[in-house]
């Protein structure tokens, strides 16, 4: 029966992984290098002057800016030396291939190699890179790229601090504009609170797993474990949807794209967890071992790849910090504590079916039968 399960789940996720790969390889290309998480807040304050159809939000954590431009006329990005660097309009979004911004700007650190012909005073070179309005880009201008913090970070890092207020300007028919936001560092929270509440739960709900299974008690702790783990793999779903939405995903099919390009692995052991914990809830044959295996998944590519939240103070969802470092509190929780739970049931039951030992066969001692020496009967035997 677990055989049966077990290669009937590796060809439904050799399926999905197929499908993803075939259908999501273009929504992979943005936002690949998003942070986990952040101690930089980047905000945007204003477009001045202000513009029908124009709208400009940060995205990813502030990793990127995200402007939408759906007026009559296109909008240019300037880059750092005052070239035109990317239009976004009716007809699309181009970058212009002679600027050094096009480069730069394609990872989050900024350590793309510029090539020779990239030259900010060359006419601009535009290539088209995507049919829609809306276009996403890493600013240099509205991040902090030093390995270390500025020096008020350095000098009182437990306060919050203005770091810079940044422009970036563009450009609308030869008329001038700006974006301004602002750039604040924040301080982090104590990680330690979090994995010690995250422990102290695992440790409860693994605890269930000392029950009898053939019990009562052990029953109703099986039912337990398995609506723990659909709350569990709901909280990673949620988790990974607020990432998408936080990375900009506008409608239903930039979410799912979204989801099923950059997390898919997330959602994938988020669904699987709820499906597992409705099979425990149904008490199933070999739900512990579904208990187990998706417990195992869930905390993993949920909960621990996306614990970095725990240390940083700005999160990449739409929501507040602290509702996310609880969303993947509750998925470390009930991930790691469904494997501990599983794993001691399938122990349990295990031993239980294990054959008896047999007792030792009697001895002729243990009948009060004493055995002659050989030579003491054969020397009897020649007697008269």
């Amino acid at each position: 029966m677990i055989r049966t399960l077990v290669t009937r789940a590796g060809l439904v996720l050799a399926g999905t992984v197929a499908a993803t790969l075939a259908l999501a390889a273009p929504a992979a290309a943005h936002g690949a290098d998003a942070p986990d998480g952040t101690d930089y807040r980047t905000e945007v304050g204003t477009v001045t002057p202000a513009r029908a159809g124009l709208t400009v939000r940060a995205v990813e954590a502030g990793a990127r800016l995200e402007l939408t431009n759906t007026g009559d006329q296109p909008v240019e990005v300037i880059g750092y030396s005052g070239e035109p660097y990317l239009r976004v309009g009716p007809d699309g979004v181009y970058e212009n291939r002679s600027s050094p911004a096009t480069y730069l700007n394609r990872t989050l650190a900024g350590d793309t190699r510029i090539p020779a012909e990239a030259d900010p005073a060359a006419p601009p070179d535009w290539r088209r890179v995507d049919g829609s309005t809306t276009v996403r880009w890493h600013d240099q201008r509205a991040l902090w790229r030093e390995s270390t913090p500025p020096p008020q970070v350095r000098a009182a890092p437990d306060r919050e601090h203005r770091v810079r207020d940044w422009v970036v300007p563009l450009r609308v028919d030869g008329e001038p504009l700006e974006i301004r936001g602002t750039l604040d560092w924040v301080p982090p929270p104590d990680p330690y609170t979090w994995w010690v509440a995250a422990t102290l739960g695992l440790l409860a709900v693994g605890a269930l797993g000392l029950l009898p299974a053939g019990s009562t008690p052990g029953g109703r702790a099986l039912a337990v474990l398995g609506g723990l783990l659909v709350a569990g793999g709901a909280a990673g779903v949620t988790y990974s949807v607020g990432r998408e939405l936080d990375a900009g995903a506008d409608g239903p099919g930039a979410l799912l794209l979204g989801l099923l390009g950059g997390q898919v692995w997330p959602l994938l052991t988020g669904l699987g967890a709820i499906a597992a914990g409705a099979y425990a809830l149904a008490r199933r044959p070999a739900a512990d071992f579904s208990v187990a295996l998706a417990g195992a998944c869930l905390a993993l590519f949920a909960g621990v790849a996306n614990a970095a939240v725990f240390a940083r103070s700005v999160a990449p969802v739409l929501w507040p910090p602290t509702i996310a470092r609880l969303l993947v509190t509750a998925t470390l929780v009930t991930g790691a504590g469904a494997l501990a739970a599983g794993a001691l049931r399938l122990h349990a039951a295990a031993r239980a079916a294990r054959p008896a030992t047999p007792p030792p066969l009697p001895s002729a001692a243990d009948h009060g039968v004493v055995v002659a020496d050989e030579t003491d009967e054969r020397s009897a035997n020649r007697a008269p």
